[in-house]
């Protein structure tokens, strides 16, 4: 089948297109390559898919309407994973308008172009963020989340919201994904363990926020991917036993399913550093600092729905994903590392 792949220069968005390229399947890939990170980055991965004759890259911002339309009227996509967003939390604070741009507008334009066009499924990342100031662990798709602490987690709801709606008035079957603190090999530059690991080898303190008494649901990249897969395989289908007296929010009368995408298992940041440290034969210069705007203490995904549903099984501990990551940025940047750099 033909599948639509937003993102696919990002981190989530590159390691899924591989895998669909890897079990056969044909993907376009799309991504406007913009420099919220190391544009180098997101070339170097677009390198690694470039050479599979299933795969072509378009250079197309979500926010582009012509663009976009054009690409659904040419392509035909049987399934979409849509993983482009404008991310970060704290950089939502800083540069609000990206974020209606790219999650909002980018979005709207992936629904129409499904509505239009047939697609038989449409995945989308959704965020851990949307739980906000909620304090019930494990986070849960049943429960209320209204309480968005930064735009990001606002937008992420938003999607939700907006693919409910069309799964209900055009019959077009939507999941969303609640991802929760992804990490691994082609990570991120902004996320914590790439910001971590760049500081220790150069001797540099880190900046560990809310006194390293954070706990994060920290998920390898590989059981990320599976868990996508699997839901893109598994279409979204209406709740029969669905109450509106009594909403579930986690699905519908309509084609419409939310999913935690989680490791199940939060761990202590400072465990987490702790790790990396080992991995790194080095220890870290810790700057305590207080918790940042818009952060939550903790995450913990209960992901029993998509277990129930597709199987979801996460099966990598952080000591094994670390260093995965580690003998990745080693490898990545080993000739600035001989420099010093």
């Amino acid at each position: 089948m033909k599948v639509l792949v937003t993102g696919a220069a990002g981190f989530i968005g590159f390691h899924t297109a591989k895998q669909l390229l890897d079990r056969g399947e044909t993907v376009v890939g799309l991504d406007n390559f913009n420099d919220y990170y190391d544009v180098s980055l997101k070339e170097a991965r677009a390198a690694l898919l470039a050479p599979y004759d299933n795969f072509r890259m378009e250079r197309i911002s979500l926010e582009d309407r012509p663009a976009m339309e054009a690409q659904f009227e040419q392509h035909k996509f049987d399934k979409v994973v849509h993983l482009a967003a404008q991310a970060g939390v704290r950089y939502s604070i800083e540069n609000p308008h990206s974020y209606i741009d790219s999650n909002i507008v980018g979005t709207l334009h992936i629904l129409e172009g499904c509505r239009h066009h047939e697609v038989e499924h449409l995945v989308y990342a959704s965020s851990s963020s949307v739980y906000g100031a909620n304090t019930s662990m494990p986070f849960s798709i049943h429960q209320n989340v209204d309480h968005p602490l930064a735009l990001y987690g606002a937008t992420k709801k938003a999607n939700e919201l907006m693919a409910h709606t069309y799964a209900n008035l055009y019959g077009l079957p939507t999941t969303g994904l609640r991802f929760f603190t992804v990490y691994g090999p082609w990570g991120r530059p902004d996320m914590a363990l790439f910001l971590f690991t760049k500081n220790i080898i150069a001797g540099k303190p880190i900046d560990v926020f809310n006194y390293g008494n954070h706990r994060r649901d920290f998920t390898y990249i590989d059981d990320i991917v599976e868990g996508v897969i699997r839901t893109m395989d598994h279409t979204a289908e209406p709740n029969p036993d669905w109450d509106p007296a009594n909403p579930d929010p986690g699905t519908s009368r309509a084609p419409y399913r939310l999913y935690n995408i989680g490791n199940q298992q939060p761990v202590e940041l400072m465990r987490y550093i702790e790790v990396l440290e080992e991995c790194l034969g080095k220890s870290a210069e810790k700057n305590l600092l207080p918790m940042q705007d818009g952060d939550v203490p903790d995450t913990w995904a209960d992901t029993e729905a998509l277990a129930a549903d597709v199987g979801y099984q996460p099966s990598t501990p952080v000591e094994t994903g670390v260093k995965k990551f580690v003998d990745w940025y080693r490898e990545f940047y080993k000739d600035d590392l001989k420099a010093g750099g």
